[in-house]
């Protein structure tokens, strides 16, 4: 029997983590990779008699994020307290916001993967903020059945960004994963680093299956806590091929069996239950007792509003307009991060060449910090210096290849251009020198002066790599240039 017509429905909670230096309630650090239990206090572990206080730092970065994905940022909002037991959860309850969160009523619009000249428009319900818990390891330690519990992730600042069910594909779903993480990096509300935990991910789905006229929705899923864009994408769609087989055996409906929790196996590839859905009521929310609620005047928002700067797409088309360097150079460096275009924009103008500018980025600085582990804020080569060394290409006073050594040269020992090329013994080679080095070597290689006299001009390049294992400083263009007058006029 063929399949029904059926429509996904896609709805997805983001839990981005904010860049702040401390916890959301108290000061412990939010650093990432340091030793179980090193960073928890009495306040992030809810210790009797403790009192949190709130991180302004979190509340500004909240603001930043609400504005730029469309957001009404009400007067006032307030700290819940949601009920529940997890072992990684020391307090038992976690302090998030419930009906009045700092963020509501907002929107992305992404390009339709389906048409590229189309715009789908994904509504935004509210975006909140609240205290992450720990973690939970088990089985960490191989042949031993262990678990462990690792606390310093609690009171870790999240802002929970939930969409409209508005999505109907995994693509779409990519396609608004991929803006919203653009977004928050690039307005440094956050790193999105998944790895680390600092994005993650819920999908809620279900599916509408026409059925001679009536509309049949299966149960809801929620999938939880994905770290990979890969996984929620596998998730998606695996989940549309079950729940279609399982109404098919069952005849389960949203009506007959509401929501569910599932989890995603990414060694198996599948989604597999955990519990039933809990709705807000199973949660006892209730006024956090030891925080107030917080006003935000409208002048401080509007301030805030006028330090978002420009947005990723117009950085995009400023960058080719400005520059003269192709749509896809420019995706390339904006999705890095606002550092990142600021790091451009400044060896730009210090090179006065953009197109040689980027591409050095994307090849030589961005594999540098590949290799170092490093980020573009802490790197060794500052953009000015980049531009300095590629004005000195552009003119002609250094080769490609040179460049490349200075370029190592300053990344690895610190220091300016001028003092790496002094100390790698880079100096100009006068035409001079140049011409008695072509000739010494046209007359050492007789072949490639008859293969150049027969019409093949390219055998003169046998000789750049000889002049240059002689002078390393020769420049490969000069070579060229004179072996084939010389020739020319022999």
């Amino acid at each position: 029997m063929s399949q029904l017509p059926t429509t996904t429905i896609i709805g997805l909670e983001v839990h981005v983590q904010l860049k702040t230096a401390t916890k959301l309630f108290c000061g412990c650090s939010t650093k990432f990779g340091s030793p179980p239990n090193t960073q928890v206090c009495p306040v992030c572990l809810g210790l009797p008699g403790a009192l949190p206080v709130i991180n302004e730092h979190a509340i500004e970065l909240a603001i930043r994020a609400g504005l730029a994905i469309r957001c009404d940022i009400p007067p006032l909002t307030k700290w819940d307290r949601k009920q529940y037991f997890y072992p990684d959860l020391p307090k038992g309850y976690q302090i998030s916001q419930f009906d009045l969160p700092i963020c509501a009523d907002g929107c992305l619009e992404i390009t339709d993967p389906a048409d590229p000249d189309a715009i789908r428009r994904i509504g935004i319900i509210r975006a909140h903020l609240e205290e992450d818990a720990g973690k939970s390891m088990h089985d960490e330690a191989a042949g031993r059945a262990d678990s462990r519990i690792d606390l310093n992730r609690c009171g870790t600042p999240l802002l929970e960004i939930v969409s409209e069910p508005d999505m109907r594909t995994a693509d779409e779903a990519l396609a608004y994963l991929t803006k919203l993480k653009e977004i928050m990096t690039h307005l440094g509300v956050s790193d999105c680093e998944m790895q680390e935990g600092s994005l993650r991910v819920d999908a809620n789905v279900n599916l509408h299956i026409d059925k001679h006229g009536q509309r049949i929705a299966t149960p809801i899923v929620e999938v939880k806590n994905m770290n990979s864009f890969r996984n929620v994408a596998a998730a998606l769609d695996y989940e549309v091929e079950r729940q279609y087989a399982e109404w098919e055996e069952t005849g389960h409906t949203i009506q007959t069996h509401g929501k569910r929790t599932f989890g995603w196996d990414d060694v198996k590839c599948v989604t597999y239950p955990q519990r039933e859905k809990e709705e807000s009521a199973d949660y006892r929310y209730f006024p956090c007792p030891d925080l107030l609620p917080i006003r935000i005047p409208r002048e401080r928002v509007e301030e805030i509003r006028a330090s978002l700067g420009e947005t990723p797409e117009e950085t995009r088309e400023r960058l080719q307009s400005q520059y003269g360097i192709k749509a896809y150079d420019a995706d390339v460096i904006v999705s890095q991060g606002r550092a990142m275009v600021e790091y451009f924009d400044a060896a730009a103008m210090a090179s006065g060449d953009g197109k040689r500018t980027s591409s050095w980025i994307q090849q030589d600085v961005m594999r540098t910090l590949k290799e170092q582990g490093s980020d573009i804020e802490s790197f060794g080569v500052s953009a000015e210096q980049l531009g300095q060394l590629l004005s000195k290409v552009k003119s002609g006073e250094l080769t490609n290849d040179r460049a490349r050594d200075v370029f190592k040269h300053v990344s690895e020992n610190g220091g300016g251009i001028e003092d790496a090329i002094k100390a790698l013994g880079i100096e100009a080679v006068d035409d001079s020198e140049m011409e008695a080095l072509v000739k010494e070597l046209l007359a050492a290689n007789p072949k490639v002066v008859d293969d150049v006299k027969n019409g093949n001009q390219k055998a003169v390049g046998s000789l750049i790599g000889q002049a240059r294992g002689k002078n390393p400083n020769a420049n490969p263009q000069k070579i060229r240039e004179i072996a084939l007058r010389l020739i020319d006029q022999a």
